[in-house]
């Protein structure tokens, strides 16, 4: 059985936010997905710095994009279990896949939603006629 430690250790903390570091480079280096999703957050950040958007505008989009980040980390490592377990063609497991992949499309619709709540008013009121 593995030990695990009962007190408090600044040192184990610091191991912790390295692995979780770990694992968001490794999402990136490894799943093509990720990129676009960087892209996208790169992308709002400067939007949201070009149209001076307010204080309530930022969280709405860091919950948004923090939505989609989180479920395509689950998503990633749902296939990459199953995908652990068997390589075989199971179509029980294939559902569990697009559920998993499923549920960063409503993620991302619901960012993609928010973001045109916030964003296209100041398009129209820049760009507008």
């Amino acid at each position: 059985m593995r030990y695990t430690q009962t007190t408090f250790s600044w040192r184990a903390r610091r191991k912790s936010f390295f692995y979780a570091g770990a694992g968001i480079f490794h999402l990136l280096r490894t799943e093509h997905n990720a990129w676009i999703h960087l892209a996208i957050t790169i992308l709002v950040a400067g939007a949201s710095v070009y149209f001076n958007i307010s204080q309530i505008e930022i969280a709405l989009l860091c919950f948004a994009i923090g939505l989609v980040w989180i479920a395509e980390m689950f998503n990633t490592c749902v296939e990459k279990t199953l995908d652990f377990i068997t390589q075989k063609r199971c179509e029980e497991i294939k559902r569990i896949k697009d559920m998993a992949a499923g549920a960063v499309l409503i993620a991302s619709l619901v960012a993609v939603l928010i973001g045109a709540i916030v964003f296209i008013p100041k398009i129209i009121v820049i760009y507008g006629s």
